[in-house]
């Protein structure tokens, strides 16, 4: 656990340092950096591994968001511990925020591992309400909802105990946090920068995903340059978690 001062806020850093080529971490919305330690505990030792708590999540301060602002904590955090080249592996808004890195960073993102994420993801009518709910009622109402856009039927009916966990780490989000990156998903558009992300890139579905259903991944992986698309059959919008297995060894393919 390291804390940094970026941008004037506190950051919260997991780092192992290692070797090898670097692996960085981004969270989706609503949870923090230990959504990956399934993934990181299947990755060779040697491997450098930096996981981040985005602004309003987890233990690092809150501020304003955009996109591009949380490409540019993670861009200093990857400088602050001397990492380049590395492998950027995200999942929903952590996808977008790795693309944006890769355009605003070349020389830190040698590949990409996007997970559940897509170009643009939903517009104002997607998460207006949500953004009013979380800064009127906070986040705890919407947990069950959340629930089954992130887990599959059988994860929900099998894994009780985690499923339990993970709602905990999601009501336990600050709710003005989960709001500013709402709208910072709702404002962000990268169509127009597909084409500068040359990095090869691996996009990964989950066939049960409420959230980021397979077609936008796959929508993503035909607009970049260099990408695969893979599908994970009975698997939500959290892969790192029900499938890191699947997630560790697109990272190693890279």
């Amino acid at each position: 656990m390291e804390f940094l001062t970026i941008d004037g806020r506190s950051l919260h850093c997991a780092y192992r340092p290692g070797t090898g080529q670097p692996v960085v971490f981004s969270n989706s919305l609503g949870t923090d950096l230990r959504i990956w330690d399934g993934v990181a505990a299947l990755l060779p030792a040697d491997r450098p591994l930096l996981m981040i708590d985005k602004r309003g999540h987890g233990l690092s301060s809150s501020g304003p968001v955009t996109i591009a602002a949380l490409a540019q904590d993670m861009a200093a955090a990857m400088d602050h511990f001397e990492l380049t080249g590395a492998v950027g592996c995200g999942v929903s808004v952590g996808g977008l925020i790795i693309q944006s890195l890769a355009v605003q960073r070349p020389d830190l993102v040698a590949s990409a591992v996007l997970c559940c994420t897509g170009l643009k993801i939903g517009d104002e009518a997607t998460w207006g309400p949500r953004i009013k709910a979380a800064r009127s009622s906070g986040i705890a109402p919407m947990r069950d909802a959340v629930m089954e856009r992130w887990f599959s039927p059988g994860f929900r009916a099998d894994r009780m105990a985690e499923l339990e966990g993970y709602g905990n780490m999601l009501t336990r989000t600050e709710g003005e946090g989960y709001a500013r990156v709402c709208e910072a998903i709702r404002d962000a558009d990268l169509r127009a920068d597909a084409a500068k992300i040359t990095q090869p890139a691996v996009c990964i579905a989950g066939s049960d995903d409420m959230a980021t259903p397979p077609a936008l991944v796959q929508a993503l992986a035909a607009s970049l340059p260099d990408a695969r698309y893979e599908e994970i059959p009975d698997c939500g919008h959290l892969p790192c978690i029900e499938a890191p297995q699947t997630v560790a060894e697109a990272i190693l393919s890279l």
